[in-house]
C-alpha cells in the first residue's frame, strides 16, 4: 500500500515536473519524421498479465518488423533523434505514465517481452512476475546503458542472451527476495545519481 501512495506520488509529480521536457521530445521527435510520438511496447507485467508500456519512440516507423526487441547504441532503425534520448536514458521518462496507471512501479524488475518471459524458468516466473515491473532495479544500475554492451555485435539478441540476461535475471530475482520500501528508497537515489554522473 504504502509503495503503491509513493508511485502515484512519485510518477505524478515527475510527469508535472517534466512537462516541459516531454512538450520539447514529442517536438523534436515530430519534426524528426513526423511519426508517432509514443511507441506502445507489449510487455509482461505482474501475474503475467499483458500490458503497453510507453516510450518516446527511437526508431523509424515500422521497426519491430525490422529487427528484434533488443537495441544496440549503433541500430541503424534508430533515428536522429532516437539516438540522442537513448544516449540520455530521455525514451523511458513515458513510463511514468505506467506507473501512475499502475501497470508499472518506479522499483521493480523491468519488464520483459513475452519472448524473452517464455525462457524464464518457472522458479523465476513465480518471483518475478510477483511484482509490478519497474522503471529501475539492481539489474539497471548494474547494466544502466545496454545498448553500449551490444554495439557492434552482430547479432543483439544473442549478444542480449549471452552477456546480459542471466546477469539480468539474477539481479531481478535479488530484488524480489529483498524489495522493502527502503531498498526502493535506495535503489532509486542511486538511479537519480547515475543519471546526472
Amino acid at each position: 500500500m504504502v509503495k503503491r501512495v509513493i508511485d502515484i506520488l512519485g510518477s505524478g509529480l515527475g510527469l508535472v515536473i517534466l512537462s516541459p521536457v516531454f512538450l520539447w521530445v514529442a517536438l523534436k521527435i515530430k519534426l524528426d519524421d513526423g511519426g508517432p510520438i509514443f511507441y506502445k511496447g507489449r510487455r509482461v507485467g505482474k501475474g503475467g498479465k499483458l500490458f503497453e508500456m510507453y516510450k518516446f519512440r527511437t526508431m523509424v516507423i515500422g521497426a519491430d518488423k525490422l529487427g528484434g526487441p533488443s537495441t544496440a547504441a549503433d541500430d541503424p532503425r534508430l533515428t536522429g533523434i532516437g539516438l540522442f534520448l537513448k544516449k540520455y536514458q530521455l525514451d523511458e521518462l513515458p513510463q511514468l505514465i505506467n506507473v501512475f496507471k499502475g501497470k508499472m512501479s518506479l522499483v521493480g524488475p523491468r519488464p520483459e517481452v513475452e519472448m524473452y518471459v517464455d525462457m524464464m524458468t518457472i522458479e523465476q516466473k513465480n518471483a518475478i512476475l510477483s511484482v509490478r515491473p519497474g522503471m529501475t532495479d539492481y539489474a539497471s544500475l548494474w547494466n544502466f546503458h545496454e545498448s553500449e554492451i551490444l554495439k557492434g555485435a552482430k547479432d543483439p539478441e544473442i549478444a542480449y542472451q549471452k552477456l546480459i540476461r542471466p546477469k539480468k535475471l539474477a539481479l531481478q530475482m535479488r530484488y524480489v527476495k529483498e524489495c522493502s520500501l527502503w531498498v526502493d528508497i535506495k535503489i532509486i537515489f542511486l538511479t537519480i545519481f547515475k543519471i546526472f554522473k
